[in-house]
């Protein structure tokens, strides 16, 4: 599973330069002045996505999170699902629709997962700064809200956890927001193998 992850500068510069590249975008003010850069994020935060707008990719901020539907009513509440299984998304009528017609990439530096013994493991990639996560949205009234899709852990994380977010390659994330017929053979992909450092370890490495 994927309940934490994080965000910096370079994931940010990241951004702009997809964006550049693919719609001649110029940097965004939002996006630069955002006061959560640098810091994990969790379910329920307000986080930017990258989605499909016509033929074009767009970035927009979205919070993490569908809410639990007894739980709507509550204002108070934060109880949300923030994960689906990329094995039955498409089987489950409250996925279905969204990876189907609101398929997008949530940008990270690197993600969170714990081990039996509750001890915090980072994962990443040394060769690029960013990883994509596979999502999908849905409207709740009038706001759009997102999941992260997993699936069976890689050969780097299964000794901490058996689930992983679904990793999309550079080229993988335009074809999951641009191109339907692409879908169901990034939701069979396997994650490319990543780094790992334990929470001590991440002290010492930025």
């Amino acid at each position: 599973m994927c309940g934490r992850y994080y965000m910096d500068s370079e994931v940010v510069r990241e951004i702009e330069k997809i964006l550049e590249q693919k719609n001649g975008e110029e940097k965004r003010e939002d996006l630069c002045q955002e006061s959560f850069w640098s810091k994990e994020i969790y379910p329920t935060n307000k986080v930017p996505v990258l989605l499909g707008n016509g033929k074009k990719l767009c970035l927009q901020f979205l919070r993490w999170g569908f809410p639990i539907k007894k739980h709507l009513e509550n204002k108070g509440s934060c109880q949300v699902i923030f994960n689906a299984r990329c094995e039955t998304g498409l089987e489950k009528p409250m996925f279905r629709e969204s990876i189907l017609h609101n398929p997008m990439a949530i940008p990270a530096r690197w993600f969170y997962e714990w081990n039996r013994n509750k001890e915090k493991n980072m994962f990443y990639r040394e060769d690029q700064a960013i990883l994509f996560m596979a999502g999908c949205g849905r409207l709740f009234g009038n706001e759009m809200r997102f999941v992260i899709l997993t699936t069976k852990a890689n050969a780097s994380v299964e000794p901490v956890h058996h689930r992983m977010p679904l990793l999309l390659d550079k080229e993988d994330v335009f074809q999951w927001i641009l191109d339907k017929r692409k879908t169901e053979k990034i939701l069979n992909k396997r994650p490319d193998l990543l780094e790992r450092k334990t929470d001590y370890e991440q002290m010492q490495l930025f």
